[in-house]
């Protein structure tokens, strides 16, 4: 079996519903965890909606009608809803007929758009049927081309661009070269290598160098393939982007990032090239030319195939007003200063692109024109800063004073919100203290106007592709957020689903998957909006994005992302083309909810929150971690967050230096000073955290991370740790109340309140621990297995002895992961309601007998010894049951191993 090859992996449904007063006892009050566990906007039974009006669309839709008798298109029931909303007296209901909604462009919403007098505008599945929105084309027409290799081709139009590709539901991989091949140099900005044949691919440009390197992937393409002296190929990366991932790799330090390493300097595949096409399931597109590229899978028809070739990168926009705010410095177009101002640069302090304007006499004023609905004014405090009078189109408004015994960067000293919208000036005047600096202006450019009460429920989105990494590269920070090329600007990954500035918004019951971007984004200070009860699988990138990573230093709570829920979901297989994304990733947000999710199968972490690094931790502990000083020191509106309840499993799978459940920068609202370090506490409770792979910390509480209430948590079949705070920075949390079958930990946090957590062996977990199994994940999978395939990592089986888990495999197993024991005696026993099971394993010259007991009764002894390994094989399959509860229980009696792939209830 060769295990120590392996990452380890593992995941585990939860196994019955637990009563309300248990769930209670573990996470506090019954109505915090009410509020932790369901949509705050959901509607009861009891008290459905009034529906106002119903219009019916189907994808083949014409005509204004809008009935169902004769459906419209879904843009004229956006038409016909902008008519309707002023004087909506219930919801009104856009019914979507089953179907493809094949889209030409991204589906766009606004405030014009959104439900009215207190009712929503509701995007919903008919009864019974799937309408699928796609922003993919069907691709027909094809012919064998080459019978050696099996490759069949197919015209598209000359120009179309796509990273991704989908063939009878299922992705097909991009022409890829074998995992980490060797031979290859790091020269200049080139890989050399003696093999020959690279020199002869064609469309060198479009060719891509992935480097998944601990917790980055990063990509570049080619500028050129050239032959060496020695007979050999150079792989010429492109200058650009080489820059961007190696020789300058950005480092802007908190709040945006940590070291900035690692570097591009290997490769782990080389992709997009004609001549690496060798694989069934493996496709090429060749733009220019127009033609598409496929090896078909053992059994598939390219005359019946249905293969999808995703060309949108987006598919529904939800858009309010303002968009995305970004500070400009203080020399911006509109700023003019009167006096004796200089600038300071190359500053230490964490100033927005380390530099201010400043000025030491009382008098001097700055004045900055714009044009707008309102204005911030960053600035930094400290003892020699004084007092400041504010001036709106000639009005004095203010004085406001900048002193305070810390120095803090990024200081919002003026905040101007609610203007008429149109152009304005703001002046400041310097009246006091040592010193008046000005870092930089935030314009809000138009009215604080949400989209808002939007819901999209049964819906199915899917067919998008990204293609910008083809041509620039992915220039990788962390976690999916990356660098815009040549910039350090961060940039997320754009989502099929996009939300900027909503309120109320609600994403239920959908499927997004076969994705070649991000799921859904809730972005721009998207508040009290909803993402539940969704299926997100075989995604590019993230699952769930909330929040953004440079808007920390807001202080008007319209513009905050806020308020925001993220549960019931099954997020799995995220980050299949960029392997640093993760299952939910939340920025800067304040009381976000993310509870009772199924994240699992992810190459890197299954759940990150915040961001900033060290920002928010003080001086103190920056210096205390080993950090120069001065120190960059600021604050953010993160805090009252919860991820309660999730069960996350299989993660880490590729990269390293991550886990289960990540925390990132400071919470609590506060400055991170020992005086007052939390304003509001954020909580990590009732989660089960399993089948950690490359996880050094099953819950990882890294740089900067404060004002954490981490309790009643489950770690089983992890990495190193089951909890993790490595450096100083990391302050004020309080840990208690956990459990875990792995004693290890770290601890190098300030102020930390540590309780080692209640250790479990041979998998006999206190009843405590039980009742958290129980109650976590989506409510539609706790309870005993049902009828379908349970993965090994199911919380459903319950394994004792000395098991562990093998993940990532590559040998075929189902979800490609196993567990597996060397002992004799060893359980493993499934619970399940249905009327037959089956149970799968490994054959191999390793394996041996096992026993099968069904409801306690021996079912006779099996044997999985064979000279060759074959994965997936059922050895077992009971008689028919009576319907209602049973047992299957498997027993290592011989052999090295015996492996645990899945079971397959009827």
């Amino acid at each position: 079996m060769s295990v120590p090859t392996y990452p380890r992996r593992r995941t585990r449904w939860a196994v019955a519903a637990a009563a309300t007063g248990a769930v209670a006892l573990l996470f506090g009050t019954p109505t915090a965890l009410a509020a932790a566990s369901a949509p705050s906007s959901t509607t009861s039974q009891s008290a459905q909606p009034q529906v106002a009006a119903a219009l019916y669309v189907s994808p083949t839709g014409q005509g204004t009608t809008c009935s169902l008798a004769a459906p419209c298109s879904l843009d004229q029931a956006r038409t016909e809803v902008r008519t309707l909303a002023p004087s909506m007296s219930g919801d009104i209901d856009v019914e979507l007929l089953g179907g493809t909604y094949q889209l030409a462009s991204t589906f766009q919403l606004g405030p014009q758009d959104s439900g009215q007098n207190g009712h929503n505008v509701v995007y919903q599945a008919v009864s019974g049927q799937t309408p699928v929105i796609t922003g993919a084309a069907h691709v027909t027409g094809w012919s064998e081309y080459d019978s050696s290799k099996g490759i069949y081709r197919a015209a598209v139009p000359a120009g179309t661009q796509s990273s991704q590709l989908f063939v009878n539901g299922a992705r097909a991989q991009r022409a890829r070269s074998a995992l980490n091949p060797s031979g290859f140099t790091l020269s200049g900005s080139s890989f050399v290598t003696a093999d020959s044949s690279y020199a002869s691919f064609t469309n060198q440009s479009r060719i891509q160098i992935v480097d998944d390197n601990d917790w980055k992937q990063m990509r570049c393409p080619l500028s050129s393939i050239t032959k060496t002296s020695s007979g050999g190929s150079s792989l010429n990366v492109s200058p650009t982007c080489f820059a961007n991932n190696n020789t300058n790799v950005p480092n802007a330090g908190f709040p945006f990032n940590g070291s900035g390493l690692p570097a591009l300097n290997g490769i782990s595949r080389i992709e997009n090239a004609y001549q690496l096409l060798t694989q069934p399931g493996q496709f090429y597109l060749d733009s220019s030319a127009g033609y598409l590229y496929y090896i078909p899978l053992s059994g598939q028809s390219m005359t019946t195939a249905d293969v999808e070739l995703p060309e949108q990168q987006e598919l529904v926009d939800l858009s309010g007003t303002p968009g995305h705010l970004a500070p400009q410095l203080y020399n911006a177009s509109g700023v003019s200063y009167s006096g004796s101002w200089a600038v300071s640069s190359g500053r230490p302090y964490g100033d927005l692109g380390n530099a201010v304007e400043y000025s030491a006499t009382n008098g001097d004023s700055a004045t900055f024109t714009f044009t707008g609905t309102g204005i911030q004014v960053l600035s930094e405090t400290y003892s020699d800063e004084g007092t400041v009078d504010v001036y709106v189109d000639g009005t004095k408004t203010e004085t406001v004073n900048a002193s305070s015994s810390t120095r803090v960067a990024q200081q919002p000293i003026v905040d101007i919100s609610g203007l008429s919208q149109g152009a304005h000036t703001v002046k400041l005047v310097k009246t006091g203290g040592q010193y008046l600096l000005v870092n930089a202006y935030t314009v809000t450019p138009d009215p604080v106007a949400p989209v808002h009460n939007i819901q999209f429920d049964g819906i199915t989105f899917t067919g998008t592709t990204w293609t910008q990494p083809d041509s620039t590269g992915y220039i990788d920070n962390q976690a999916g957020v990356l660098w815009a090329p040549g910039t350090t600007t961060p940039q997320l990954i754009p989502a099929a689903v996009q939300v900027h500035r909503g309120n109320d918004v609600q994403f239920d019951n959908d499927v997004l998957d076969h994705l070649g971007g991000a799921a859904i984004d809730y972005a721009d200070g998207t508040q009290n909006s909803t993402i539940s009860g969704d299926q997100i699988t075989d995604v590019s990138a993230g699952g769930v994005l909330l929040g953004e990573v440079d808007d920390y230093y807001l202080a008007d709570t319209k513009l905050m992302t806020s308020g925001d829920v993220v549960t019931q979901n099954l997020i799995q297989h995220v980050g299949q083309d960029y392997h640093d994304a993760v299952g939910v990733w939340a920025g800067y947000t304040a009381s976000a909810t993310i509870s009772n999710n199924d994240i699992g199968y992810t190459p890197y972490s299954g759940i990150s929150l915040g961001w900033g690094w060290g920002w928010q931790s003080d001086c103190t502990l920056q210096a205390k971690q080993g950090l120069s000083t001065p120190c960059r020191h600021g604050t953010d509106y993160a805090g009252g967050n919860q991820i309660t309840g999730n069960f996350i499993h299989s993660v880490m799978g590729i990269l390293h230096d991550g886990g289960p459940i990540y925390t990132n920068g400071g919470q609590g609202l506060g400055t991170g000073v020992a005086s007052a370090p939390c304003q509001q506490t954020s909580v990590l409770a009732g989660n089960i955290v399993a089948d950690g792979n490359d996880t050094n910390n099953m819950l990882y509480q890294d740089e900067g991370s404060s004002c954490w209430n981490t309790y009643n948590n489950v770690a089983e079949f992890g990495g190193d740790d089951w909890i993790g705070m490595w450096t100083p920075t990391i302050n004020n949390i309080d840990i208690h109340d956990n459990y875990s079958d792995n004693s290890t930990y770290n601890n190098n946090g300030t102020g930390i309140t540590f309780n080692q957590a209640t250790i479990a062996t041979g998998g006999v977990w206190p009843s405590a621990a039980q009742q958290i199994m129980q109650a976590a994940g989506p409510t539609s999978g706790q309870g005993p297995a049902t009828a379908g395939v349970t993965d090994d990592d199911s919380l459903a089986i319950a394994y004792t002895g000395t098991w562990s888990d093998s993940g990532f495999r590559g040998d075929g197993d189902y979800q490609d992961g196993v567990h597996y024991t060397s002992t004799n005696g060893d359980q493993a026993t499934l619970t399940f309601q249905g009327t037959q099971v089956s149970f799968a394993t490994e054959t191999n010259s390793d394996e041996g007998t096992f026993e099968v007991l069904v409801d306690g009764v021996n079912q006779g002894t099996f044997n999985a010894n064979a000279s060759t390994r074959h994965a997936q094989q059922t050895l077992f399959t009971s008689q028919v049951l009576a319907s209602g509860k049973h047992t299957i229980t498997v027993v290592k009696e011989s052999g090295t191993y015996l492996l645990v792939d899945d079971f397959t209830v009827k």
